[in-house]
Order: C-alpha cells, then sequence, then structure tokens
C-alpha cells in the first residue's frame, strides 16, 4: 500500500520555509524540535509536514511518525475548539470519574482522545488536574467545574455550543 500525501498549500509552503530556516538541513538532532514548531504553528502535525520534516532532516518518514507517535506531546489530528479533560487521579476516580467519562462520551458521540465532527470538542483524559479537593474534576479550554456530577454535563456543554452559535461580531463586543 503507497500512502498518497496531499500537496502543501502556498500558505503552508511559506509556514513551513519560516520554521525550517532556523535548523541546519540534514541534522538529525533537529528532528524533535522541528515536530515542536511544526505542531505549535498548526496545532498538530499534518502528514505533509511529516514528509516535508523528513526530507529536510535526511531521515526516513517511518522514523519521524515513529517518534511523532511516541511521545504523548505530539498530536497526529486537530484539537477541537474546545479541548475537554477529565480527571482520573485517584481522587477523582474514587469520586466516580469514570461515569464522568462515560457521560461526555455519550453526550458527544466520541471517545476519549477523539474529536467532535464538527471539531468543537476534544475529549481528553488526564492522570491528574491537581485539584483533588473538589474531585471529580473536568477542565474545558482554562475554565474548571469541580464537584461535577453527570446531571450538569449538558448544561456545561450547551455552554460552549451556544458560543459557538453567537455570530462573530457579538463575540468580539463581548470579549
Amino acid at each position: 500500500m503507497r500512502i498518497r500525501w496531499k500537496q502543501l498549500t502556498n500558505k503552508e509552503k511559506k509556514m513551513e520555509n519560516r520554521i525550517f530556516e532556523h535548523y541546519t538541513p540534514k541534522d538529525r538532532s533537529n528532528l524533535i524540535a522541528l515536530l515542536q514548531d511544526v505542531q505549535e504553528a498548526y496545532g498538530y502535525l499534518p502528514e505533509g509536514q511529516l514528509k516535508a520534516i523528513a526530507e529536510y532532516v535526511g531521515i526516513p518518514l517511518s522514523t519521524v511518525y515513529g517518534v511523532a507517535t511516541f511521545y504523548n506531546q505530539f498530536r497526529m489530528t486537530p484539537l477541537g475548539k474546545n479541548v475537554i479533560r477529565v480527571c482520573r487521579g485517584t481522587a477523582c476516580h474514587v469520586k466516580n470519574s469514570a461515569n464522568i467519562l462515560t457521560a461526555m462520551e455519550t453526550e458527544l458521540g466520541v471517545k476519549a482522545g477523539q474529536t467532535t465532527r464538527d471539531k468543537l470538542f476534544t475529549l481528553e483524559t488526564v492522570a491528574c488536574i491537581g485539584a483533588c479537593s473538589i474531585a471529580p474534576v473536568v477542565n474545558i479550554n482554562e475554565e474548571y467545574y469541580g464537584r461535577i456530577t453527570v446531571k450538569e454535563i449538558p448544561k456545561i456543554l450547551n455552554k460552549y455550543k451556544k458560543e459557538e452559535a453567537k455570530p462573530k461580531v457579538e463575540q468580539e463586543v463581548s470579549a
């Protein structure tokens, strides 16, 4: 099976040039830094950029892919506009965070680690948010919801759905 890579757009090529110009070509030691910079620019690691990194660094694409998938810091798909993190640490586990996660998955129609089709939500689990005193805890973007119950989930998610539905002008005025 042969992988078909999509061609880079002119905008992507310009961005690639701005990123790559800071690194010496054919220097394997630049691999992780390049992956980090590309992810910073795009929010994830697009397939075409992985190929470009492999060519620039002078290593096989399979090696670049292996590194990118080995480290948890790298994402192979874009995140949704709202990133939901469900704490699965000990205090949250004891307070039934598994039920919170299941309810989130049901409400969003995705499993942990996935993004909704409309790219509005990405659902993730984390080992510990560090807010054990208000367990169970869910973090959405920069907002924390402590002592959360399954009943509250639809209301919380609707807040973000309504925010997305607001006309752009109204969002800019309220910001």
